[in-house]
């Protein structure tokens, strides 16, 4: 099978201790979905912000490549890595 490519909006809450958590990712259908989708789930209530993002692999091995950033929108955490 050859690799297919995820589009991801997702968005981000403050925790209990006032740090920055990812929220529940939102598999879209395009980069443009993605990046309309997590400017609206950046301004969703609760949200600091969100991040749309996109990966590429082959599902039948589980071998995916990195993220790749397309945007961020609102107050996300610089070093996305560490989440």
């Amino acid at each position: 099978m050859s690799d297919v490519t995820y589009y991801v909006a997702m968005p981000f809450l403050i925790d209990d201790d006032g740090s920055p958590v990812a929220g529940a990712a939102e598999e879209c259908q395009s980069s443009t979905a993605a990046l309309r989708r997590a400017e609206i789930l950046a301004r969703g209530a609760g949200h600091i912000g969100a991040v749309a993002f996109c990966r590429s692999g082959d599902p039948m091995t589980g071998e995916f490549g990195d993220a790749t950033l397309l945007r961020k929108f609102g107050n996300v955490p610089e070093d996305l890595a560490t989440l």
